[in-house]
């Protein structure tokens, strides 16, 4: 088996090693380092990674200047590193939008880290390395101007609640997901998979240029119609529901399947709670986080959709989700809000 080359793009000589030992430990990846994209644009010339590892914040050239020169000329799957500061997760996000497809933290440099950061980063790398990444020609986002001011008191309890589950590749997918639906739509609650902090910043950009309103979930938020809460980064989510209304619970608990948030433990909620009036949806993203739980609300009487092969960046949550017999339809990303809108319009 070929080995899955990586190139580790930072200005720190420590993280460099760092990461290196970190990707090594597994025997498939082998690793080779640059300390700013200029470097890294010669060795890219002798031999093309597999996977680069990406800091957004470099002398000479930042990360997001070679992103997109990498994404506009020859793409290849790029894993942002950053660190969780707030102006390094607005342009981690920012990277997204340009083609990456995932973002994680530095490592720390504490040792009872290292076995947990090192699963999870060679995890992403595995599942980068079989990405599908397309040429980008990034148009401009621009906000929505005129977003209706809406009164919470006048707002009804959704009928139907629609519950998402995403994780590599689901960020940008969601921005299309989100941006098609109308400001009428069914009440959403939604789990990606990110690290603390980005999950506020990725609301933010979303609730900036789609028509519904789109926040990061706390505790006790209820679920409304055109308004859409994403988990917190590193909490639970759970939907409960008080006579007519449905609300959140956020909460830290253990990882299931290895994730906090876990769309498994969101899904089961909403099985439980909104049964035939919910709808799902499992979207882009590596393991299997969210099948079992498609699989309780479909047997509740949920109504649930998967995004299909050709259009997700990594196939491995839709593709368990089909396997268990879970999904009662399979669509590409862009119907997916047409598929939503029909179901939630169905009696």
């Amino acid at each position: 088996m070929n080995k899955i080359k990586v190139l580790v793009i930072d200005d720190s000589a420590v993280v460099r090693q760092a990461l290196t030992a970190l990707l090594e430990s597994d025997k498939q990846i082998e690793v080779t380092s640059a300390a700013d994209p200029f470097i890294a644009a010669q060795k890219m010339m002798k031999e093309v990674p597999d996977v680069i590892t990406l800091d957004v914040e470099m002398p000479r050239m930042d990360g997001i200047t070679f992103l997109r020169k990498i994404m506009s000329q020859h793409p290849i799957p790029v894993i942002i590193i950053s660190s969780l500061t707030e102006k390094n997760t607005e342009t981690a996000i920012h990277a997204l939008e340009l083609g990456a497809i995932d973002v994680l933290k530095k490592p720390t440099f504490d040792r009872n880290d290292h076995s947990d950061y090192a699963q999870s980063i060679i995890r992403v790398v595995r599942a980068a390395s079989k990405a599908v990444v397309r040429r980008k020609q990034v148009e401009t986002l621009r906000p929505v101007i005129n977003k209706p001011a809406q009164n919470m008191a006048m707002i009804r309890t959704t009928e139907k609640l629609v519950a998402i589950g995403a994780s590599t590749g689901g960020t940008e997918a969601l921005v299309e997901l989100l941006q098609a639906l109308p400001v009428d739509c069914p009440g959403m609650v939604i789990v990606q998979h990110m690290p603390e902090v980005f999950t506020k910043s990725f609301a933010e950009r979303l609730n900036r240029i789609c028509k519904i309103t789109v926040k990061e979930a706390a505790h006790g938020d209820s679920i409304l119609r055109g308004h859409a809460l994403i988990a917190p980064g590193n909490k639970h989510m759970e939907v409960k529901r008080s006579g007519a209304r449905y609300y959140v619970e956020i909460s830290q608990g253990e990882p299931v399947n290895r994730h906090r948030p876990s769309v498994d433990v969101l899904f089961s909620s909403v099985s439980k709670y909104a049964g035939k009036n919910a709808i799902g949806v499992i979207m882009t993203g590596m393991g299997a986080d969210g099948s079992k739980g498609l699989l309780q609300m479909k047997e509740a009487g949920a109504f649930t959709i998967a995004q299909d092969e050709k259009s997700c960046i990594v196939f491995g949550m839709p593709k368990e989700a089909i396997r268990l017999n879970a999904v009662d339809k399979i669509v590409a990303l862009r119907e997916i809000a047409g598929q939503i809108q029909t179901a939630a319009h169905a009696h």
